[in-house]
């Protein structure tokens, strides 16, 4: 699973188990559930004027996952 970020292009940005090990997960769930889970722990929400997810690190932009 990779995560998609916008910073000067779109970036792959593979997940790894570090970002993962602060989660305690009781339920089976699949790429898009862990997406959501990822996109809240590390992005923020800008409303005006964009309408985007801020990476909380100023990375770039949160656009997505690729399940693979």
């Amino acid at each position: 699973m990779d995560l998609i970020i916008y910073s000067d292009g779109l970036q792959l940005v593979p997940v790894t188990k570090q970002m993962l090990s602060d989660l305690k997960i009781y339920a089976k769930l699949d790429c898009f559930d862990i997406c959501e889970i990822l996109r809240l722990k590390l992005s923020t929400y800008i409303d005006a004027p964009f309408n985007h997810y801020m990476m909380k690190d100023g990375s770039g932009y949160f656009y997505g996952c690729m399940c693979n």
